[in-house]
């Protein structure tokens, strides 16, 4: 006898609007849901994730079909269906103790006051906040507060667990922790998970059954997981079963949503970028080929009232002309701020860099920067938020020559239909790109990235990283990257830098990435050396992962293709 779903979808549509008005956002979703396993929802940003787990709450009612719990309609939300959203909505007055004794008191009113406090102190130990009790959001990080969000819904002893993207918004670390928590707490009480995410490492580690979204609302393809658990996250880099899988995924969401944007025909204008007054650039005329941007003893040091606080120290780097270099590593280990001193926007307490063979001081066009947000002029479109920097960096061009170079680069990351959209009404994503557009069509002599897909879900990202490299790979600029994504540093980067924990922050290791260009991700996944160099960013991560600051390595400073801990001459 076959058993019944605790949670069934039957033929649901789900649609927003009216009329010519209306948006269809679910489309023919037929979906059973076990009773006791981890399902996981896995799609691009729009496909619906979050309007299918709003159905199973019941905080929505499908437009067409049925969606039932254990055989009976859904018809409101109920305590039986607890939800952990992406956002805390913690209430800032109460400690720890206060907000989860909140869903205590809603669910069982007359418990006495002893077993009250026992249950609360119960949930409050499952997620590791025993010695944060008295606590309140403000004095809570946000892995702290989302914590608190797990146990308030445990404490309602939902029999089903309902996730929207409750670890997106914290960081690669605290995020894997947590999911590594929910697993264990999932396995200890037996419930029913059902999980939506856009991480594809993150859906391999939790589930038993992964179904991807469609961007059209559709149910896709179904990927069962066969992998034993407990499920090691470093193991899994080394697992074939995970390797394959992880491809199978990708690829999917790949070639289910991911369009390459980045063709067309324009012509990049011959002429000539001037970043400086015309003498500096005629006594610079043939840039360096060699040690092209060096880092020397740099440090950053910063006055506090109990003394100097060195956050980076002794960094040592050289980079040759053309070299895309990731600089990765945890939370507050320097990385940005190394960056926002070669962008010339932090002062150097001690060392110096230089860019073809000049001291920098202050920021300069000549050095672009691209930022986890793009801060561009929401009234002005995607054109004429591009032409601002143009207009300065060539002020001896025509203006069909500016705006020549303003399209080239915005049919190149993909908005030649979009350039007269104001920025207003782009999606982050969309923003980004004319962030890209505008960095490049500067025609810097250096390019840094401070996270620049941060902000995006996974997908997103995996789309503009490719944007970004098609265009990279025409202009071969000088880059340097700040990430937290070993995938991401990986597919981007020449080398990666890696740094040890702040704060006296260095250079800890550097990984030589010997794999052929031009770079896709699924090229990338297929590549006998990836999990290899993978594996080498991971192993220095976990090192520093608890912010241990075990014996420094001697660190590789040498400019590309010299020996290990050496510098160039």
């Amino acid at each position: 006898m076959t058993k019944q779903p605790i949670i069934q979808f039957k033929n649901v549509h789900k649609s927003f609007g009216e009329g010519i008005h209306a948006k269809h956002v679910l489309k023919d979703v037929d979906l059973a849901v076990e009773e006791g396993e981890f399902l996981v929802l896995l799609g691009f940003s729009g496909s619906g994730k979050t309007t299918l787990i709003n159905l199973m709450a019941g905080l929505e009612m499908p437009t067409k079909g049925e969606v039932t719990y254990k055989g009976k309609p859904v018809t409101g939300p109920g305590p039986e269906r607890g939800v952990i959203f992406q956002s805390y909505s913690l209430m800032p007055w109460l400690t720890v103790n206060g907000n989860v004794g909140l869903a205590v008191d809603t669910i069982f009113p007359d418990l006495p006051k002893a077993e009250r406090a026992k249950k609360v102190a119960h949930y409050v130990k499952m997620v590791g906040l025993s010695h944060a009790t008295t606590r309140r959001p403000a004095e809570l990080s946000g892995g702290m507060r989302q914590r608190v969000n797990v146990a308030r819904a445990l404490a309602m002893n939902p029999e089903v667990l309902l996730l929207d993207e409750p670890l997106s918004a914290l960081d690669a670390l605290t995020r894997a922790n947590l999911a590594d928590e929910i697993e264990a707490i999932w396995n200890e009480e037996k419930q029913t998970c059902v999980l939506i995410t856009n991480d594809v490492d993150e859906a391999i580690l939790l589930a038993d059954r992964i179904i991807a979204l469609n961007p059209d609302g559709t149910l896709g393809e179904e990927f069962r997981v066969t992998l034993p658990r407990p499920r090691d996250r470093s193991a899994m880099n080394t697992d074939d079963t995970f390797k394959t899988l992880r491809a199978k995924v990708t690829n999917y969401l790949m070639d289910a949503g991911i369009q390459a944007k980045a063709e067309g025909k324009r012509v990049l204008p011959d002429i000539e970028p001037n970043h400086l007054p015309s003498a500096v650039v005629d006594a610079q005329k043939g840039m360096i080929d060699n040690n092209f941007l060096s880092f020397d003893h740099l440090h950053k040091i910063y006055p506090t009232p109990k003394g100097p606080l060195t956050v980076v120290e002794d960094f040592n780097l050289k980079l040759n002309r053309g070299e895309f270099i990731s600089l990765i590593g945890h939370s507050g280990c320097g990385k940005s701020t190394v960056l926002t001193m070669v962008a010339g926007l932090n002062d150097v307490s001690k060392g110096v860099i230089k860019l073809d063979g000049y001291e920098v001081r202050g920021a300069d066009p000549e050095r672009a920067v691209v930022f986890q947000s793009p801060n561009l002029f929401p009234w002005l479109s995607a054109k004429e938020n591009v032409a601002i920097g143009v207009e300065k960096v060539y002020p001896k061009a025509s203006m069909q020559e500016r705006q020549d170079v303003v399209e080239y680069y915005l049919e190149r990351v993909g908005l030649a239909d979009a350039m007269d959209q104001p920025a207003s009404s782009m999606s982050n994503g969309m923003k980004q790109r004319v962030g890209i557009a505008r960095a490049f069509a500067l025609s810097p002599k250096l390019l840094l990235l401070d996270e620049p897909f941060g902000m995006l879900d996974s997908l997103t990202r995996w789309e503009l990283q490719e944007v970004l490299m098609e265009v990279w790979s025409r202009t071969k600029v000088t880059a340097v990257c700040v990430t937290h994504d070993v995938d991401e540093a990986i597919l981007l980067a020449d080398r990666v830098v890696m740094m040890t924990n702040g704060p006296q922050a260095t250079i800890g290791k550097i990984t030589n990435v010997d794999l052929p260009r031009p770079r896709t991700r699924k090229a990338l996944l297929e590549h006998p050396d990836y999990y290899k160099y993978r594996q080498e960013v991971l192993d220095f991560l976990e090192e520093y992962e608890h912010g241990a600051k075990p014996k420094a390595k001697p660190a590789a400073v040498a400019a590309k293709g010299t020996t290990k801990g050496k510098e160039a001459a």
